[in-house]
């Protein structure tokens, strides 16, 4: 794993009338007191440099090496420089337009941070129904279908009727028991695809209740081999755990579930080359949902694996599908799915284009390529870390995604990647008055 380094360089400084175009620049103050979207940046025009003239600090550290102009280090060294007097977080009265924008930034960045609360709460609800399913699908197989269904109709709304559904990705500890993510997480990215494959809200909702209980047959499987590493398995047990596919579709007849569902329960396995199991059938033998769920489900399964030290990052698992995969998929449906997700889905760590880290924490399918990042700032704490939407700050780009195995200690632990993926919904979106993955 890759260290910070011990002997890091003497912080070098410019007076205001050095600053200039091209200069990188790391502002020594919280990110909320000055009006500039990061604290570190290139100044790129002279709107940049007036700005950063009216902070009237009395000097700037910069960094000589991301600077595309050269300065006179000797007249740049912090040995000269007084201590930078820091200002007072702006009032709103002020009249310079960018500490004004600046603190629009900070209403819009406190308002997705309740809208985050809410789908929180939304998601421990949501395990709580699977929860429920768990006990109680038997015992009252008609009131848990109907809890399930209550939920899927809230992300059939979401995906095909709201005009912006934003997908997040959860924190750890929400939801508690890892063991119904993998359910919640293929039935919320099948329906997220449902609209722009042109279902309709009976096939989706069809979808998602199949979806939810694909894997309803491994609770017939010992914990011995349903939970086992499957690099170690025998061949009996390899073969004993296949037969949840059968299994859940017996369990699904006796609860009376439609024949769309059961036969999505029946293909989640298949693969539209004909390399799935337990028929081995080809693409045009499975129903259009079946298709969807097999993809999300291999998707997911990739993020999150039984052996979590072979998990790929969400970029990685969608670059591996493309790349090496891809007939296994039908071909709309892949494609449909990597420009939903974005080439860096949520749960990827990443570089932007001022060099900082951060985390996606969430993404609006229909912009996937300005998802909201959480940036890494050593003197920021976590809780208060700043939050960037990318759709609102066209300069700023990502530039590539990054594995968290390499990241510095301090690093990966304030952005914490997730040891499992787990996604969520927002199903008000753009309705700030309007709770999080429920109806109106």
């Amino acid at each position: 794993m890759k260290t910070e380094p011990t002997d890091a360089p003497e912080p070098r400084y410019l007076t205001p009338d050095q600053l200039q175009v091209g200069v990188f620049v790391m502002i020594e103050l919280p990110w909320f007191q000055h009006p500039f979207p990061m604290s570190n940046f290139k100044i790129r025009n002279e709107d940049q440099l007036r700005g950063l003239r009216a902070m009237r600090l009395n000097r700037y550290r910069f960094d000589p090496l991301r600077s595309d102009v050269h300065v006179d280090h000797e007249s740049a060294s912090g040995q000269g420089a007084t201590a930078a007097v820091e200002p007072q977080t702006p009032a709103i009265e002020n009249d310079n337009p960018e500490v004004v924008a600046k603190l629009e930034r900070m209403k819009a960045i406190a308002l997705h941070r309740e809208h985050v609360a809410q789908v929180e709460k939304a998601f421990v609800k949501a395990t709580a129904v699977m929860k429920n399913l768990n006990r109680n699908l038997f015992a009252r197989p008609k009131e848990t279908l109907g809890e399930i269904g209550s939920l899927i109709g809230d992300m059939v709304e979401a995906f095909l009727t709201s005009p912006e559904a934003t997908l997040h990705v959860m924190g750890d500890k929400a939801g508690g028991e890892e063991v119904y993510f993998h359910s919640l997480n293929v039935a919320i990215l099948s329906m997220m695809l449902a609209k722009d494959l042109g279902f309709s809200a009976k096939v989706a909702t069809e979808m998602g209740v199949g979806a939810m209980l694909h894997d309803i047959g491994l609770t017939e499987i010992p914990d011995r081999v349903a939970k086992k590493n499957p690099a170690d398995f025998t061949n009996a047990e390899r073969n004993l755990r296949a037969s949840h596919v059968e299994l859940g579709v017996g369990m699904g007849q006796r609860l009376g579930m439609s024949a769309e569902a059961l036969a999505l329960i029946a293909q989640h396995h298949e693969m539209a080359d004909g390399g799935g199991y337990p028929k081995g059938i080809k693409e045009a033998d499975m129903t259009p949902a079946a298709r969807v769920v097999s993809m999300v489900n291999f998707y997911d399964n990739l993020c999150n694996p039984v052996d979590i030290q072979k998990a790929m990052t969400p970029h990685e698992a969608l670059s591996f599908m493309f790349a090496q995969r891809r007939s296994k998929f039908e071909a709309r449906t892949l494609q449909l799915m990597i420009r939903s997700l974005g080439v860096y889905p949520p749960g990827s760590v990443v570089q932007l284009s001022n060099q900082a880290l951060a985390s996606v924490t969430s993404v609006n399918p229909k912009k996937p390529l300005r998802p909201w990042v959480m940036v890494y700032d050593a003197s920021i704490d976590k809780k208060e870390a700043l939050m960037i939407n990318l759709e609102a700050q066209p300069e700023i780009n990502i530039i590539k995604s990054i594995r968290p195995g390499l990241l510095p200690p301090k690093v990966a632990a304030y952005l914490s990647p997730r040891s499992r993926v787990t996604y969520f919904f927002d199903a008000g979106a753009g309705s700030p008055d309007r709770p999080a993955g429920s109806r109106a």
